[in-house]
């Protein structure tokens, strides 16, 4: 599939999701928790979106692979699969806080090459494909790039949360973050893309899903930065996360987890 048809597609899902999260959100009245102990939440909202992604995939695509949040695997030995998070961010999202998105990403392989990352609320929609990244807002088109900066000095850093990282994890983070400009909180996947924008220039996770990452990798890739794990490893499926805007304050991030983990 070549841009001219994966765009056009990657925003007819994106559409029918919106039409299962955006009247639902600051709506809900009800909300389900997935652990017995803890909080996981799950909405309707989750649920529905996902199953018109699957069923609009399923129907122009039979012989492609599915992984998804809600509704699991399938076709896992398929060259081409489909990973979807239909609300990344659901505490947010329950919270009436707009940065939660539909993620979609295309993978060949496992390796993810083309993704979109969907907030209806705000109307933006971060698209990559190939190796060049997007926002489309507005009736706008705007070609993402990351920024230069290359210190962390100079730097500022988000994580969705301190609360996800375990104790060897939390040293690590608190030594990168004690050498940032600027540190903030609660993004979720509006982060990334706030990364491909070049309004900041770090994202360090953990505890990630590959659904929870997928769709982000081509994007902030495909706007000059770099996604690995915390080993500096290329195309992560989850855990730990380390997405940089260049290449150089990737480097000195890297060196910094490294030695404290």
């Amino acid at each position: 599939m070549n841009d001219e048809e994966l765009v056009p597609f990657l925003n007819h899902l994106a559409d029918r999701a919106a039409e299962e999260t955006l009247p639902r959100f600051r709506q809900l009245k009800h909300v389900d928790n997935k652990l017995e102990v803890g909080f996981d939440p799950v909405t309707q909202a989750d649920r529905e979106a996902e199953r018109v992604i699957r069923e609009t995939i399923t129907q122009k695509f039979p012989d492609h692979g599915l992984i998804g949040e809600e509704f699991g695997s399938y076709k896992l030995d398929a060259e081409h699969s489909w990973v979807i998070d239909p609300v990344d961010g659901t505490r947010a999202f329950i919270s009436g806080i707009p940065v939660w998105g539909t993620l979609i990403a295309l993978c060949r392989n496992m390796v993810p090459v083309a993704g979109i990352m969907s907030q209806p609320f705000t109307g933006e929609r971060y698209i990559a494909t190939g190796k060049h990244a997007k926002l489309f807002h507005q009736s706008e088109e705007k070609k993402l790039a990351t920024s230069d900066t290359d210190s962390l000095e100079s730097a500022i850093l988000m994580a969705t949360t301190p609360e996800m990282f375990d104790p060897d994890e939390t040293v690590a983070f608190e030594k990168i973050a004690g050498q940032c400009k600027l540190v903030r909180y609660g993004a979720d996947c509006y982060a990334y893309c706030l990364l491909a924008a070049g309004h900041i220039d770090l994202v360090v996770e953990s505890g990630l899903n590959f659904y929870d990452i997928a769709a982000l990798i081509p994007i902030v890739e495909g706007s000059g930065g770099r996604v690995t794990d915390w080993s500096g490893n290329s195309h992560p499926r989850g855990g730990r996360i380390l997405a940089s805007a260049n290449p150089s304050i990737h480097a000195a991030a890297l060196e910094v987890l490294q030695t404290a983990a």
